[in-house]
């Protein structure tokens, strides 16, 4: 695991509502982590990797008119990188470390799920499991914690006819440690000013 540090700072972009906006960037108060059973990776807060505007098109599709994103100074630190090869077989151990305790269990298995005519799977019950199942192996096992977790998802429909390119693709971000985010800001607009909500 020596390249397991990202090396970079980068700037990530939350998509919320206005009061949570507010009570960032106002009132200098932490984002929360998330902690539903269907989050893409796990648990934790979670970040467009430098995509303002797929975090306010994430944002308004939920709150409307309420519609904000926060920036963040991001330092991955030991990241769950799922775009390094090395990765896969980590979370695979994940799987089936999680696949025996829910048989030992007699319970059923997680699934990822389409939402209505939506060829992605946006409810993704499995793929959460699985990744903090390899937080709980770490941590059983005595490894390092991941700071966070990066991964790549091809969304959305095609951009072209026939195309390998999809329209929401990104880079989301689960950051598991408050330590990682080096400061909040409110992103500027192409002049640079600050974007008002």
């Amino acid at each position: 695991m020596m390249y397991a540090d990202y090396p970079d700072l980068i700037f990530g972009f939350h998509g919320c509502d206005k009061e949570t906006y507010r009570k960032v960037t106002k009132e200098s108060r932490p984002l929360l982590p998330s902690n539903n059973s269907y989050d893409w990776l796990g648990s934790g807060i979670y970040f467009w990797e430098n995509s303002y505007a797929r975090a306010l098109d994430w944002a308004a599709n939920r709150y409307g008119d309420g519609a904000a994103v926060i920036g963040a100074v991001i330092d991955l630190g030991h990241c769950l990188n799922l775009t390094d090869f090395n990765n896969a077989s980590i979370v695979r151990s994940g799987y089936v470390s999680l696949k025996a305790e829910v048989h030992s269990r007699c319970l059923s298995m997680p699934q990822n799920k389409n939402v209505k005519d939506n060829d992605d799977w946006l409810i993704r019950d499995l793929d959460c499991a699985v990744i903090n199942q390899v937080h709980t192996l770490n941590d059983v096992l005595g490894q390092d914690p991941f700071d966070s977790v990066r991964g790549i998802f091809t969304e959305g429909k095609p951009i072209y006819p026939g195309a390998g390119f999809r329209g929401k693709t990104h880079v989301q971000l689960c950051v598991r440690s408050a330590k990682c985010i080096k400061g909040y800001f409110a992103p500027l607009d192409d002049e640079g000013s600050p974007i008002r909500y």
